[in-house]
């Protein structure tokens, strides 16, 4: 069966104002559910289906990407893009109502479905993880937790199950604050707000804060989230490369562009590990001070240090106020919670609220409850000394794996907390391709170019996580690593023929 003949009949329209790759979805998702095209029929692959249609490969990949979340296909590592499997009732009802056509503009990166990729994790099956940054189930403080919930004195107050304030729980409000003071930070209950994760905070921030066309800086590489939110904004996005000489480039980028805001992580960065001098966080807070820039310092790991402590947060250092704190306790306690918080002056923090009130009136009364109570009690320095000394034994077991079984094909810097080793290649060959290889072996990771503003840059980086994984199975996952680089160079094709391939970091 000739499928390009098939999926080709349809003219695009190049004027219209939905996407080419919705268009392109469309147009396949039509003859998935006219039955055309057959569950497990092999769909042309990404460089193939870009020409047919003449658009990019970008394009073609998001268009098999949309189909994807629709459930119409299937991709294979290492075989393709297949029809999925659809009942009757599914095709019957996907042809009555064009949802492609009725749902807006989605904003597309190449690597746009990363997150929630990698939550959904299962540890089965013998393959192993070192993709996703999150704790081990097996060091979640659950007996704590049952000795808070069992305390005679802990009985819930009914009023504290009812409708709260749109910044968060009075009492853990005030509380955060009051322990703030141990990271030199000083602010009020008024100064905090409750989210559902630092996630939730960054989109609360960009809504109250951008308008599509606003440059917004962030470091090259950083968190994948951060990425997602300002391009869901519609903000422009000036990358900074990390490092110790990046100031004059940050200085020209506020000159020229005046964006509105510095995204950062400066203490045990996502995904390099680096931690930013107190030398270096002056300087900047100098520069942002003269600039009145508003820099959002994400601080998820600076209780996860394996030696001496890091320097004092950007904001404790901040004395012109224009530092936008975010933190969460899914890195030291479990990603369940889904409880982070941000601090800011209170006029933010008062928009911030009412944006947050469209889409959450106020984050879960008891997974406040339960942290409040857990935080007063004092468990988390109790479990904090816990997780340190298990994830610094994990991190020393990665890294010496590392250079046991792959220490002429990958280099690395320890760092000094956190969760990740942030490695690069020696190899001609791409961190995308030795992880279709890996993941044949039964391992996986993050693929560098996720990272960056703009891919191929990080073609020979990834990213190991070594928090989730206890020391052996972390040994195993690095000896399958080796199997995997092994793989690639038997092949005696040591530098790839296709440049810029986006995959899926499959966990």
């Amino acid at each position: 069966m000739d499928i390009s003949k098939i999926i080709t009949g349809v003219p695009m329209d190049p004027q219209s104002r939905q996407p080419m790759y919705l268009q392109i979805a469309w147009i396949i998702g039509e003859k998935i559910r006219g039955l055309i095209l057959t569950s497990g029929t092999k769909l042309p692959p990404e460089r193939e289906l870009a020409a047919l249609f003449r658009v990019s490969r970008t394009t073609a990949i998001n268009a098999y990407r949309y189909l994807e979340q629709q459930g119409l296909v299937v991709t294979r590592v290492g075989s393709g893009t297949y029809v999925a499997e659809l009942s009757t009732g599914t095709a019957e009802e996907g042809s009555a109502v064009p949802w492609m056509q009725l749902m807006t503009p989605f904003p597309r990166l190449p690597l746009s479905t990363v997150l929630r990729e990698l939550l959904d994790i299962d540890f089965s099956g013998g393959s192993i993880s070192l993709a996703a940054g999150m704790p081990d189930p097996d060091l979640y403080p659950v007996e704590l937790l049952q000795r808070i919930m069992s305390g005679v004195d802990n009985s819930i107050n009914p009023v504290d199950l009812g409708h709260i304030a749109t910044e968060g729980y009075g009492p853990l409000r005030r509380l955060v604050a009051r322990l703030l003071v141990d990271r030199d930070i000083e602010s009020t209950g008024e100064n905090v707000m409750i989210t559902a994760g630092s996630q939730q905070g960054l989109y609360l921030l960009s809504k109250a804060l951008l308008e599509p066309g606003d440059y917004v800086v962030v470091e090259s590489p950083t968190f994948i989230g951060a990425h997602q939110v300002f391009s869901a904004a519609g903000a422009r996005i000036l990358g900074l490369p990390t490092g110790r000489s990046y100031f004059s480039m940050l200085e020209d980028y506020l000159v020229r562009y005046r964006p509105k805001l510095l995204y950062l992580i400066p203490t045990y960065h996502n995904p390099t590990g680096r931690v930013m001098s107190e030398a270096e966080r002056r300087e900047l807070l100098r520069l942002a001070a003269r600039h009145r820039l508003v820099v959002v310092e994400d601080d998820p790991y600076s209780s996860l240090y394996y030696g001496e402590k890091p320097p004092a947060s950007l904001k404790a250092l901040d004395t012109y106020g224009g530092v936008v704190y975010l933190s969460t306790y899914s890195k030291v306690l479990f990603p369940g919670l889904r409880t982070g918080y941000v601090v800011a002056n209170p006029a933010l923090i008062n928009r911030m609220a009412l944006e947050k009130q469209f889409i959450d009136l106020h984050s879960n009364n008891l997974a406040q409850w339960l942290l409040c109570r857990f935080l007063a009690s004092g468990a988390l320095d109790e479990h904090l000394t816990l997780v340190r000394s298990e994830y610094k034994k994990r991190r020393d077991a990665l890294s010496k794996a590392l250079r046991r079984y792959c220490g002429t094909d990958l280099s690395f810097e320890l760092p000094g907390g956190g969760f990740f080793i942030w490695c690069r290649l020696n190899r001609l060959f791409s961190s995308s391709r030795l992880l279709h290889q890996a993941t044949g072996e039964g391992v996986s990771f993050v693929p560098g170019e996720a990272f960056y503003v703009h891919p191929p840059e990080g073609e020979k980086e990834l990213r190991l996580c070594f928090a989730t994984h206890a020391e052996k199975p972390l040994q195993e996952g690095t000896r399958r690593l080796a199997r995997a680089l092994a793989g690639i160079k038997r092949t005696g094709k040591d530098q790839d023929t296709i440049v810029n391939q986006p995959v899926k970091p499959l966990i």
